[in-house]
Parts: structure tokens; C-alpha cells; sequence
């Protein structure tokens, strides 16, 4: 046992097999300090928030909080993100990437509730939430410690855990034959591990969880309207709710359409390749809603301008530089252009698929008047020959220079 000078350490906790060790191993290896847990609520199983507060004392936390975040995780992290389009590497829609920031958060204020002097997170030294979680608390928190018990200690496998446990007699209802390995928030549900690291291996039932295989889905299409006001969702089908509350019934509708399933290798941070299935039904819904009122409303160069600032907000949040000055920026510039991105959007959800079949905007910048391939009298054809003679001016005068030589 060592004196880090560490008394109390509040350990970001999920009743999982990882931190349910990680208490008992804090007390023993940084001078019989005491733990507080901390539950972040963001829409993941109810099931694993029952009777944790209790698991956490049994596996010698002197206190637990559980804080109910799901509203804010929607409205003030999801939401904001998605007026920028971000998708990283082109398809990840970022339910992980988004929830850390928000646990750290959470953290630092139960650490300043409690005159905690020290941070826990349960990441492993491979993935990139160990460097999410740290550079928030760099950001919010530089004064507290913050401990990795997997960057320390040596334990290395599941049965280790299972083992150090036992002996300690610390009940865990954790088992061996945990194959995968899974995160799960109101955004999404990831999984990892198993068959799924060999990229030739295809995924099998098991790799999916809330989402009906496509190819199982309801034969007849169905379509739900989505309200869109200031780039943000505010109702379903007319019927005006939280964040929060659209996306849990948008989940429900495209879970039984199969929506929202990929299943791709990415690059995290630290440079490590890793595969994954991603379930983000009512997300991915989301997502069509918003790009089909953008299309309407924004004009080409602001179009263009968004898509550069989803690019690079998919990599700013990804590494975890949620309270960085960069994200903020973004977040501002994605705000002015979203200003006028309201709409409705009629979405048809069929085995797998999302298509906008119908929208509208009082914002609209589309004229049937000018769009039209019929006869009109606001459109002079004549008109495009100047224009486009201008605009290939550069290249005309290019060739008349290749000419004389």
C-alpha cells in the first residue's frame, strides 16, 4: 500500500465487472483512501441501474450518486453536434464519443460536492475514453488527481477480475462467458470484441441488440414526421416533446425497421484500428430529418460550410476536446447557420432504409417557379452562356496561352 496523498476518489461507476474491482483495488493501493461511486444516468439499460447504488457499498464505496443526465445528454451534447452534420470517418454518429464529456462533467461535480482530491475512470490504456475522460477533467478540474487502474495495476483478464473479486468475497453477478463488450446510451448501443475481431468474420445475431435485423422487418413501409426547428428536433408525428423524448420514440419506430445498423473498422486516436457494430436507430432518423430541411433552406456555400464544420467537429469530439475553445467555435458557427433550419420532414422507414419522401420549410430557398422543367417566365436560357463564359474564363484564357506557345 502506498500514500499518494490521495484521501477520497470519485470513480466514475457502472456496476460492471471493471469498476466493481476497481473499488476494492483503489482502497488497497492508494492508502485505504475512501471511494465514492458515481452513476451518470444517459439512457442506457434500466436494468443495470437497479439496486447499483447498493453494489457499489458492497463493493466498498462509502457513498454512490446517481445522477440523471439523460435530458441534458440529448439537448445540451447530442443535439448541438448534430446541427454541425458530424460523422466520423464518414459514418459513426458519435454515441460514445458524446456521453464522456458529459460523465466527466459529472464527475468534477460530485468531486467538488464531496471535497474529493481525485478522479477514477475504468478506460483501458488501448481505447480513446481514457482520453476523453482526462482531458475534460484537465479542462474543468486541473487541480484534482486523477488515477488508471488499468495503466497500473495487473490485472489483464476477465477471470483476474472474477478472481480478485472472489477472493475478497465481493458478490458480482459478472461471468466468463461475457463474449462482447458494449456501451450503451439513449444515442446508440456499440459492440466489441467476440467474433467481431476478425474483419472477415460477418457479425451474427448476437452483435446486434436493439435493432430487428432488416431482412426480418416489417414488409409494409412506415413513414413518420419529424419537426425540425433551428436545426434541433422538437416533435414526432405532431406531437411536441423533450429531446430526450423524441429520440426514445424515434428509437422505438426504427428499431422494428431494422434503421440505423453499421458495422465498420475505425481509427481511434491512439492509433489502433478496432471494429465495431453501432446501433443508432432513432439517430439515424435524426439525421435524414436535419439534412433534408438543410437542403432546402441553406444555400450552396453555406451547404459546404456546414459539411467542413461537421468534418472537423467529428474529430474534435472523437478525441475528447469537448471543453476546448475549437469545439466551442464550431458550435457557434453551426448555430448561425442552423438558425433558419426549420421544417417538417415526412420520413419513410422500410428494412433498413430512411428516406425523406416529403419536406417542407417557411425558410425554403427551392422555387418551383425556377426549378421547373416546364415552360416559365422567370428563367432567360440565354442568360447561362454570359455566365458560364465568365465563369471558365481562367481556363479559357489558360488554353489561348497553350495555343501561342
Amino acid at each position: 500500500m502506498q500514500n499518494h496523498g490521495i484521501k477520497k476518489i470519485v470513480l466514475a461507476y457502472s456496476g460492471g465487472l471493471d469498476t466493481s474491482a476497481i473499488i476494492p483495488w483503489l482502497k488497497e493501493n492508494y492508502g485505504g483512501c475512501e471511494v465514492v461511486a458515481c452513476v451518470v444516468d444517459i439512457g442506457q439499460d434500466r436494468e443495470d441501474l437497479k439496486g447499483v447504488e447498493q453494489k457499489a457499498l458492497r463493493s466498498g464505496a462509502s457513498e454512490c450518486y446517481v445522477v440523471d443526465a439523460r435530458e441534458e445528454f440529448i439537448s445540451d451534447y447530442v443535439y448541438p453536434v448534430l446541427q454541425t452534420g458530424a460523422l466520423y470517418e464518414g459514418s459513426y454518429l458519435l454515441g460514445t464519443s458524446m456521453a464522456r464529456p458529459l460523465i466527466a462533467k459529472a464527475l468534477v461535480d460530485v468531486a467538488n460536492k464531496v471535497g474529493a482530491d481525485a478522479l477514477c475512470h475504468g478506460a483501458t490504456g488501448k481505447g480513446n475514453d481514457q482520453v476523453r475522460f482526462e482531458s475534460t477533467w484537465a479542462a474543468l478540474a486541473p487541480h484534482l488527481k486523477v488515477v488508471a487502474p488499468w495503466r497500473e495495476w495487473n490485472l489483464r483478464s476477465r477471470e483476474a477480475l472474477l478472481d480478485y473479486l472472489k477472493e475478497r468475497d465481493i458478490p458480482t453477478t459478472a461471468s466468463l462467458e461475457k463474449i462482447y463488450s458494449r456501451d450503451e446510451n439513449a444515442w446508440h448501443i456499440s459492440t466489441e470484441g467476440g467474433v467481431l475481431e476478425s474483419p472477415w468474420n460477418a457479425p451474427n445475431k448476437d452483435c446486434w441488440v436493439w435493432t430487428v435485423d432488416p431482412q426480418e422487418a416489417p414488409d409494409q413501409a412506415e413513414q413518420v414526421t419529424v419537426t425540425v426547428k433551428q436545426g434541433k428536433v422538437v416533435a414526432v408525428n405532431g406531437e411536441a416533446m423533450s429531446p430526450f423524448k423524441c429520440l426514445e420514440t424515434l428509437n422505438a419506430i426504427g428499431s422494428k425497421h431494422g434503421i440505423g445498423r453499421i458495422d465498420i473498422v475505425e481509427n481511434r486516436l491512439v492509433g489502433i484500428k478496432s471494429r465495431g457494430c453501432y446501433e443508432t436507430p432513432g439517430g439515424t432518423i435524426i439525421m435524414a430529418a436535419l439534412r433534408g430541411v438543410e437542403q432546402l433552406v441553406l444555400d450552396r456555400d453555406s451547404f459546404k460550410w456546414r459539411e467542413q464544420l461537421g468534418l472537423e467537429m467529428s474529430y474534435v469530439v472523437y478525441d475528447g476536446r469537448w471543453f476546448a475553445p475549437l469545439r466551442k467555435s464550431l458550435q457557434a458557427s453551426a448555430e448561425s447557420l442552423a438558425e433558419e433550419v426549420n421544417g417538417e420532414v415526412v420520413l419513410q422507414l422500410y428494412k433498413g432504409q430512411v428516406t425523406a419522401i416529403q419536406k417542407k420549410s417557411p425558410n425554403s430557398l427551392y422555387s418551383e417557379e425556377f426549378a421547373t422543367f416546364g415552360e416559365d417566365e422567370v428563367y432567360d436560357h440565354s442568360h447561362a452562356g454570359g455566365f458560364i463564359r465568365l465563369f471558365s474564363l481562367s481556363s479559357r484564357i489558360r488554353a489561348l496561352n497553350e495555343l501561342k506557345k
